[in-house]
This record gives C-alpha cells, sequence and structure tokens, in this order.
C-alpha cells in the first residue's frame, strides 16, 4: 500500500473498522485483513445491516447462493453476498466441501 489509504462506504464495501477483505488491502488500512472463505446459502436468510435482529434487511439470500464469510462471531457471519456486504445467521450457512 503506497500513500493514504482511501474512506470505502462500508455499505458498499466489506470493511469495518476493525476488519476489511484482504482484497482491498491495496485501497484502505485496517488493523486486520481476512480472506473470504466462500460458504454456501443453506436456508433462505436475511442479509442484515448489522448483528442485530432489529438491523435493516437488505437483501434476502436463497438456497444456493455464496456468501464470502469474513467473520463469526456470536452466531453471525459477516461478509459478502452478491456484491453487499452484511450479516447472517451463521447456521444458514455450509462451507462448499460440506454439500
Amino acid at each position: 500500500m503506497s500513500g493514504p489509504s482511501r474512506p470505502l462506504d462500508p455499505s458498499r464495501h466489506p470493511v469495518r473498522r476493525d476488519l476489511a477483505d484482504v482484497r482491498l488491502a491495496e485501497y484502505v488500512f485496517a488493523p486486520h485483513y481476512a480472506a473470504p472463505l466462500p460458504m454456501v446459502v443453506i436456508a433462505p436468510t436475511p442479509l442484515r445491516a448489522g448483528p442485530e435482529e432489529e438491523a435493516a434487511i437488505l437483501a434476502t439470500l436463497a438456497v444456493g447462493e455464496i456468501f464470502e464469510a469474513l467473520d463469526f462471531a456470536h452466531g453471525k457471519a459477516w461478509g459478502v453476498a452478491g456484491g453487499r456486504p452484511g450479516y447472517v445467521p451463521r447456521d444458514a450457512l455450509a462451507t462448499k466441501e460440506a454439500r
């Protein structure tokens, strides 16, 4: 990375204050980076703006869609689906190998 990092919109890019998608490393500084883990949606589930159950629903993910997980905590996964970052319940996902 050279020069200052650019502010990226967290509603459009997988970047948080503590973690960013490693594919964005040349554009933004973060304390930690994660490589996406491709997972498969195994039950229809909402993609939410935050980890809380009350967080806005950004989309509904269908069975078979790919979710690129970047972080797991408290029963939720944070990552990207269809180019949009968000949170989903961990139990709505399976590793691609487990299919």
